[in-house]
This record gives C-alpha cells, structure tokens and sequence, in this order.
C-alpha cells in the first residue's frame, strides 16, 4: 500500500473507545446499577439499535435530538439496488437517542406478552448527532428503568425512583448528592395562572429548563422573546425561586395554591408531589439526598408528571448524572390507550468521562486477574496447569504465563496489570508440592504448600 493510501484507522469523533481499566470500571459500575435495579425487581431487555424514523419522531419525540439516519451503502457491483425496494428502499430508518422512545414501541410490540405494570431495564448504547465535546457523545451506554402500567400507574413508582438512585450512588461512593425533584403540573399550572396561552407554555418549559446553563437573565431574555410579559416574567422567576426544605416548599405551593386562578393543574401536580415526597420518605431515602426544585422541568415533551435530576454536591458544573420522569402519552399514542409510565437515566459513558476527569472515580487495573502463575521451567507446565485451575476453582483469578522469561520481566508484566501476586515454582518447590507466594505491592514471599495456596490466596484478596 503506498503511502498516500494509507487508511485513517482514528475512532470517528464522539464514538469512545475505552482502555481495559477503563471498560473494567464500566463493567464494575454496570455490575451495582444492575444489582440494584434487579433488587426492586426490574428485569431485562434489549431493543435495536435501529428503529423506524417515524418511531422516533412521533408527536414531538425527537426533543432537539440530532438522529443519525441509516441509509444502507451498497458495493461498486450493486449500485443497480439502489432504486429498488427492500434493504435500500424508502423506509427511513434510523439510530435510536434514547432507550424511552424504543422502550414504548416494544411495548407496542408485546402488549399481550407482557403483565403489566411492567418493570424493564435496558443498559444499551444510544445515539446523538450532538457536536462532540468534553465530556459529550455521539455514541454513549444509557442504563435506565421505566414502569409502565395499562389504564393507571401508582405515584408510589415514582417515590421507588429517588430510592433507587440514592442505593446506586451511594454504592459507587462518588461523594454527596441531592435528587432535585417537582412535578410539571405545577409547573404547566402556574403558567396558566398567570395568563400563558397553551401554545406558549412547552416552550417557557424548555426555557426554564436552561435556568442553570445560561442563568436568569438570559432567561427573562428568551421569555420575552416568545411575548411573555415583564410582569409575567418576574412572577415566573420569584416561582421558581422558591425553597426550602420539602416539607417547606410543598407548603408554601398549597398556600399558593389556594389563591391561583384556574388552580385545578398546579393544586393537582402539587397533590401528586406530595405523595411521592411522602412515598421517598417511607422508602428511607434520608433528607439531605432529595430536596423539592421548582426549577427542574425537563425538556423532553413527553414528561407530564413528577421529573427528577441528580446533581453531585460540590462538582454542579458535571451537570445531571442522573435524570427522568412520568409519561401519561409515550406509550399510548402507538396503541391508543392511556398507558402511564415513569422512569429514570444514567448516561453511563458520560457520567464515567466526567467523573475520571474530576478525580472522583478512578480507573481498575488493566486485568481482572489477581495471581499470575509464573512460568520457571517449561517442562512444569502441567504443574502450572494444574496449580492455575485449583486457583480458579477457588474462585480466583488467574493468569498463567505459557511464555519463559527471566523472573524479574514476569513480575514487571504481572505489575503493569495490576496484579498483586506471583506464584512460583520451580522444580525442588514442585518435587515437594510447595510454590513461593510473592506480594509485589509489599514485597513480602512466603514458602505455601500448593494443597493451601488457594485458602492462603483467598485470605489476603
């Protein structure tokens, strides 16, 4: 191959590619996220990574999504396929953004295969055609859970969720974190209390969705923009602006309640609120993880009812890790009945990126393997075989070197993966069924009987 031709074999900008310390961090987060998810009896599905466009698209899905089409690329000798139906035909087809939107076809697709409520969780990768940036992915892990119920859905699946992310992070130890919670009812039905028109009020709740990235008065400058009033505008912020602790806040939007205009949404929203404070309460999340935001709005068309977003104390600037909400229409609007929902995100990739940057996680080491088995003789393989397979059986993992070097490059190369201990045997060791246990994170090696090796082993790990 001349030079000239030479291939870009670079990752496309946006699609990571992670390191094995760093795969192994995922598979060990993906690993507590599961257990717990699986813990309130969540189970598991996958949907394809291609749905239809029109899937994705339904009555305002999209949000301001940028999705991947797919269109097929045929080989030089095929071009004539082009124009005919079937693979390269006109159906548009696309990479789905997020699992919800899939999640509610599958449920159009499996309706009567399913019991209801029905209670998913999909750890799949998901696409956005976003300008790839610091911390931002075109191709990214999303874990979520949704439940969704034919006819009615308890507000007690709403409290589970705030449970549910308070056991995640506190497992992962990434430090103190607060669950900001509200209820667009309240929100959409304070909008109409003070004269918004129905026309305007999804977009004055994308536009207080942005309160934090572009600040107050960018805020008041957009309002205006879509003819909201001065007036309007300043009864809007000092709303928002409300807090407190919970119990605070939902006190002072019942007094509020009682003096609104046209009130039915918000005392609704505010009635709805409540019972999820009290269900997150009884399912013992402590107070300082949860707190009532009257800002949190959630931009995506389909939430309807309680919306949640997590935030790390002291690292705000990280954004959400965390975020979700009740749906009365996704579901229903491919099957024609009120089918409710509620769920919740964690962009995994992201949420990895964001924090190794910050320094609250850390990578593992390159292999999951705790004990190499060093090779000294290649006649004694059988020996190391066999040695490798009693540590294993005991549950430990283990690498053994099929390659002779010199003893000080095998515990170089044990070292530069992270693994802890060498066995070695040599032939006087194998003649009297003992090994030396090396501990290259202390330097300490002791002389054990192969028969308690893996007991010896297991007692140090």
């Amino acid at each position: 191959m001349a030079k000239s031709d030479k291939i870009n074999y670079s990752t496309p900008s946006g699609f990571p590619e992670f390191l094995p310390s760093e795969k192994r961090l995922e598979v060990y987060l993906l690993d507590i996220i599961r257990r717990v998810f699986e813990s309130y009896g969540f189970t598991p599905i996958e949907t394809p990574a291609v749905e239809r466009l029109e899937v994705l698209q339904a009555k305002g899905n999209q949000g301001d999504n940028i999705i991947y089409g797919i269109e097929p690329i045929l080989p030089p000798n095929r071009q004539a396929e082009k124009d005919k139906s079937g693979e390269s035909g006109a159906e548009a087809r696309a990479l789905k953004f997020d699992q919800t939107v899939p999640f509610a076809a599958y449920i159009a697709r499996h309706l009567n295969e399913l019991t209801f409520p029905f209670a998913r969780y999909q750890m799949d990768m998901v696409f956005r055609g976003e300008r790839a940036k610091d911390g931002r992915f075109r191709q990214f892990r999303q874990c979520d859970i949704d439940v969704v119920g034919r006819g009615k859905l308890s507000l007690l699946y709403d409290a589970q969720m705030p449970a549910i992310i308070t056991e995640i992070f506190t497992a992962i130890n990434i430090g103190d974190f607060v669950i900001r919670i509200n209820n667009r009812k309240i929100l959409t039905g304070f909008f109409q209390s003070v004269g918004i028109t129905e026309s305007q009020i999804k977009t004055c709740i994308g536009i207080i969705d942005n309160l934090e990235k572009i600040g107050t008065e960018k805020v008041k400058q957009e309002l205006a923009k879509e003819g909201i009033t001065s007036e309007q505008t300043e009864k809007i912020i000092e709303f928002i602006n409300i807090n407190g602790g919970a119990d605070e806040v939902l006190d002072q939007l019942k007094s509020l309640g009682l003096n609104l205009p046209n009130a039915e949404e918000f005392n609704l929203g505010v009635s709805e609120l409540t019972t999820v404070i009290n269900g997150v309460r009884d399912l013992g999340v402590p107070e300082n993880n949860f707190r009532v935001d009257l800002s949190i709005a959630r931009g995506l068309n389909y939430y309807t009812g309680t919306v949640y977003e997590t935030t790390l104390i002291g690292h705000e600037a990280l954004g959400s890790i965390c975020s979700g909400g009740r749906y009365e229409e996704l579901v229903g609007m491919f099957l024609g009945e009120k089918m409710p929902g509620v769920g919740i995100s964690i962009g995994l990739t992201r949420l990895i990126s964001r924090l190794l940057k910050a320094g609250i996680l850390n990578t593992l080491s390159a292999t999951p393997a705790q004990v190499m088995v060093v090779n000294m003789q290649e006649d004694l393989m059988p020996v190391y075989l066999k040695v490798s397979q009693q540590l294993r059986q005991a549950g430990i993992n283990v690498i053994t070197n099929f390659d002779k070097k010199q003893l000080g490059k095998q515990f170089q190369t044990a070292d530069k993966q992270g693994i802890r201990f060498c066995v070695i045997i040599g032939a006087d060791e194998a003649a009297a069924e003992k090994s030396s246990l090396k501990d290259l994170q202390t330097g300490e090696q002791i002389e054990v009987a192969l028969q308690d090796l893996p007991d010896i082993i297991n007692s140090k790990v």
